[in-house]
């Protein structure tokens, strides 16, 4: 099944991640060294032979984000000098792509930013799941395969509740096309809450637009940081009358007072997916980690053999 000189390898954000991915292909993770130097400069070794060798290189940017994604820059360098065929960098979770746009003056569009420097780093491709914004696809100068696990997330309510009283809102009008996605794979109306985000932190939400009264609804969004609004939400769509609330997202992101109002919030259930590691500690009840692995490793084994990635989805 799977071609001589496949090689997959893990920087630390990632590691438990990529271990699913490669066990699932009849790997093993390659061997990677990174430490520091005296001064807390970053080394990376490789201790494997990746001469002509296809490979991938796992790694989110969460929290460190600027450690982790120094790591990644550095070990595909390294593999880029020690010769390496084709580098893909695997990114499940790429946080830079919230910085899509000049909405502020003197600021960097730091998503294209990150683009270039990977490419400069070495990475041939990337392979990625669910970037805030479609358009962030676009700032990628090397090939680039766009996951999603709107599918998978979609299959777990559709296993799990009766969808004929459901509802899938999106927390405003620019989530819309992306929960929009969501309802039809589930056949289940949809409603949009009108939001005005008021800074990074804190959004003002105003009426729903579409019934929820009486409704189960399912707020979704591809990513959950502060949960500033997907609480607030919550209370609008309570204040409108829905009679459950679930809410699910790709990347559980889960910083700052996010496990706090979570677990205060009206919200009977959370869904996000493995693209961010989450400790034991922000492992609540309420919430459910489903694992995109099986994923990520039919994808890779699709780039390797040069099949379609995008036939996974159809």
């Amino acid at each position: 099944m799977i071609k001589h000189g496949l090689q997959i390898f893990a920087c630390n954000a990632s590691r438990e991640l990529a271990c699913d991915i490669s066990n699932r292909l009849g790997l093993r993770p390659g061997r990677i060294d990174i430490s520091r130097f005296s001064n807390d400069n970053l080394r990376v070794q490789i201790q494997e032979n990746v001469r002509e060798r296809d490979v991938f290189v796992v790694q989110s940017f969460t929290e460190p984000v600027s450690e982790h994604i120094m790591e990644l820059m550095i070990t595909l360098d390294a593999l880029r000098s020690a010769s390496a065929q084709r580098i893909t960098a695997v990114i499940p979770y790429y946080s830079y792509a919230r910085s899509d746009k000049k909405d502020a003056p003197r600021i960097s569009i730091t998503g294209r930013l990150i683009a270039d420097l990977l490419q400069t780093a070495g990475a041939n491709r990337v392979l990625t799941m669910d970037l805030h914004a479609d358009q962030v696809h676009g700032f990628f100068s090397v090939p680039v395969d766009h996951l999603t696990a709107v599918s998978l997330i979609a299959e777990h309510f559709r296993n799990r509740y009766d969808l004929s009283n459901m509802v899938a809102v999106a927390t405003d009008a620019g989530g819309a096309k992306r929960t929009g996605r969501f309802s039809e794979k589930l056949g289940i109306p949809m409603a949009i809450i009108d939001k005005r985000r008021v800074s990074d932190t804190a959004v003002k939400q105003g009426a729903v637009v579409g019934e929820v009264a009486g409704r189960d609804v399912v707020i979704f969004e591809d990513e959950i940081a502060t949960a500033g609004t997907l609480v607030s939400s919550v209370d609008t769509l309570k204040a409108a009358g829905a009679r459950s609330i679930h809410a699910a997202a790709t990347h559980g992101v889960l910083c700052g007072p996010a496990i706090e109002r979570l677990r205060a919030a009206a919200i009977d259930s959370v869904v996000v997916t493995n693209t961010v590691a989450l400790p034991e500690d922000k492992r609540l009840d309420k919430l459910t980690v489903l694992n995109v692995a099986p994923l990520f490793a039919a994808a890779i084994e699709r780039i390797h053999s040069g099949q379609s990635v995008g036939a996974l989805f159809e």
